[in-house]
């Protein structure tokens, strides 16, 4: 394995431990298994320590890791594993419940520009926060020339499901994963960024291929709708879709490709079940494909859960 991916996995594993810290949603953890003869061909090696709950990072060019701890710190891994004291210019954070400074990405002109592009909770006042994009110039000690790109509408009050992560596609168009601020039927209208995947140019302007650009009564900058708490992102190594995964209620995480204009159904459909309870949510587990088109009013047709 290469070390870039290695560190991929030991960094993976803190930080879906790190996004669900601060909810009161239930996590189960699976009883210990001892390790067989086929585990022992992996071995994990410590790089780096004394990071506060990690919950994204990113390669440079050199070799070293930039990481974003959730209290509101950057901080640069070295080579050697030595740790940076956090960097200046980092906007206030809202470290509210799952809040706080989250995901990360390099520019698609890095090499030229040494931009960084990251989400964060920020403060809207009065009680309410919301996830706010922004990027800024990496130095050694500091990010300069900070700009918010972008802000999610509305802000509401509480602490849950701010999504978050960010990629750049091979066009240099950004996705960023929002959650539906466990309010769930913001979800389904296309006024709001709530539970939405939104795609932006570097710079927060809208793409003009955009899916609902033009469509009245529809935020141009919303690719995909219906999410719950899409906290994974990546790109399809061969196709370049956004892959998805989705924090969803008990018993309903999914992953998806990413497409444009598609409607994915929550809260009105979905395989999971509320916490604790196990009663249901929604209307059923499926609905047909030229149902999930509508919005804001549409009504899919039940069906029994499986």
């Amino acid at each position: 394995m290469k070390p870039h991916a290695l560190l991929a996995v030991v960094f993976l594993s803190a930080f879906v431990a790190s996004a669900c810290s601060g909810a009161s949603e239930p996590v189960s953890n699976p009883p210990a298994v001892a390790p067989t003869a086929a585990d022992k061909s992996i071995t994990t090696t410590e790089v780096a320590s004394g990071l506060s709950s990690p919950w994204s990072m990113a390669f440079l060019p050199d070799g070293r890791l930039l990481v974003t701890e959730r209290a509101g710190n950057l901080r640069l891994v070295g080579i050697d594993g030595g740790l940076s004291a956090p960097l200046a210019g980092v906007p206030a954070v809202d470290m509210n419940g799952q809040g706080g400074l989250l995901g990360l990405t390099l520019g698609p002109d890095f090499a030229n520009d040494a931009r960084v592009f990251f989400a964060y909770t920020e403060s809207a006042g009065g009680g309410l926060n919301r996830t706010a994009v922004a990027s800024g110039r990496l130095t050694d000690t500091a990010l300069t020339d900070v700009q918010v790109i972008f802000r999610q509408q509305p802000a509401v009050a509480g602490g849950f499901h701010f999504g978050s992560r960010l990629v750049f596609d091979r066009s240099d168009n950004l996705f960023v994963t929002l959650g539906e601020r466990n309010l769930k039927d913001p979800a389904q209208a296309l006024d709001n960024h709530l539970g939405k995947v939104v795609r932006l140019r570097a710079d927060g302007s809208i793409p003009a291929d955009n899916p609902f650009v033009g469509q009245a009564g529809a935020l141009p900058e919303i690719y995909s709708y219906g999410h719950r708490n899409p906290q994974g992102l990546a790109l399809h190594p061969q196709t370049g879709e956004p892959w998805i995964s989705e924090h969803g209620p008990q018993g309903g995480d999914e992953i998806n490709r990413v497409l444009p204009r598609r409607n994915y159904g929550w809260p009105r459909i979905t395989h999971g079940v509320n916490y604790g309870s196990g009663t249901t949510i929604g209307e059923g587990t499926g609905a047909p494909m030229s149902n999930r088109r509508c919005f804001s009013g549409c009504r899919y047709p039940s069906r029994p859960r499986a």
